[in-house]
C-alpha cells in the first residue's frame, strides 16, 4: 500500500516549480490533493498531469495565500470536497529576490511577508480543526537565505524565519493534538531558480560552490520524498526539526 493512500494534502503553489514536485512526489505515494496558486491556467495543465499520471483526484483552486478570504475558501472547499484534510505544505512564496536591503522597499519586504509569512499563518490557522481531527501534517518552507544570510535576500529572508519560528511554536502547542509540524529548507532547480542564475550569476557561482555536492535538490526526488516522509505514519512521530535540502544535507535542530 502506498504511504499516503486517501490522505488529502493541500500544497500551496502546487502548479510548478518545487510545488509540483511536491505535488508529483505526494500523488506517487497516493494523496489526493489541493494545489492552489495565482494562475488558474497553470493550476489546471498540473492537475491534467498528475491526474493521468498518478490515478489521483487534484482540486485545483485559484488563491492568493496573502488574502485570508482566498485561504478560508481553500480550506472550505477542501472539506466539501474531500471531507478531510490530513497534510498542508505551505511551499508558495513571492519575494523580490536579488535586491539589497539599502535598495529595498517597504512594498518590497510586503510582498515577501504577505506572500509567505501571513499566507503560512492564515493556512495553518484555518485547517488547525480539521487537522485535529486527522492528527495530521503541517509542513512548511523556509530558507537557507536565513539560515545563512543570502546577499540579497533580506525580505524572503525575514518571511522565511518568520515561518521558523512560527513553525516552533506550533509543533510546542499542536503536538498534543497529535499534529506534527516540520520544516525543510530547501535549495532547487527551479525555472525560478535558473532565472535568478542568468540575472545574479555572481551569486549563483557563491551558492554553489557552498554545497558539497555541487549541485542544487530535485523538487521532487529530494524535496518531495522528504515531505512525504514527515507526513508519512513513520515521519509523524519527528516534530519540531528543521530539514536543510541543497543537493544532500541532513537534519539542523
Amino acid at each position: 500500500m502506498k504511504t499516503l493512500q486517501n490522505k488529502v494534502a493541500i500544497i500551496t503553489g502546487g502548479g510548478r516549480g518545487i510545488g509540483f514536485g511536491l505535488a508529483k512526489a505526494f500523488a506517487k505515494a497516493g494523496a489526493n490533493l489541493v494545489i492552489t496558486g495565482r494562475n488558474r491556467n497553470t493550476l489546471h495543465n498540473a492537475k491534467e498531469k498528475l491526474e493521468s499520471q498518478y490515478q489521483i483526484n487534484v482540486l485545483c483552486i485559484p488563491a492568493d495565500g496573502a488574502n485570508e478570504d482566498d485561504v478560508n475558501n481553500v480550506i472550505n472547499k477542501t472539506i466539501k470536497y474531500y471531507g478531510k484534510i490530513n497534510i498542508v505544505v505551505n511551499n508558495a512564496q513571492a519575494s523580490k529576490s536579488g535586491v539589497m536591503l539599502k535598495d529595498h522597499t517597504k512594498e518590497d519586504f510586503d510582498l515577501a511577508i504577505n506572500s509567505g509569512l501571513y499566507a503560512t499563518f492564515f493556512y495553518m490557522r484555518a485547517a488547525y480543526p480539521y487537522l485535529k481531527e486527522s492528527h495530521g501534517s503541517v509542513i512548511n518552507f523556509a530558507s537557507g537565505a536565513g539560515l545563512f544570510g543570502k546577499l540579497g535576500q533580506s525580505s524572503y529572508a525575514a518571511a522565511k524565519e518568520g515561518i521558523r519560528g512560527l513553525s516552533r511554536v506550533a509543533a510546542a502547542e499542536w503536538g498534543p493534538d497529535n499534529i506534527n509540524v516540520n520544516v525543510i529548507c530547501p535549495l532547487a532547480m527551479t525555472e525560478g531558480l535558473t532565472k535568478w542564475k542568468e540575472e545574479y550569476p555572481d551569486l549563483y557561482e557563491k551558492t554553489i560552490q557552498g554545497i558539497p555536492m555541487q549541485r542544487f535538490a530535485d523538487p521532487e526526488n529530494d524535496i518531495g520524498s522528504a515531505a512525504v516522509f514527515f507526513a508519512s505514519e513513520a515521519g509523524h512521530y519527528i516534530t519540531g526539526e528543521t530539514m536543510t535540502i541543497q543537493g544532500g544535507g541532513g537534519l539542523r535542530p
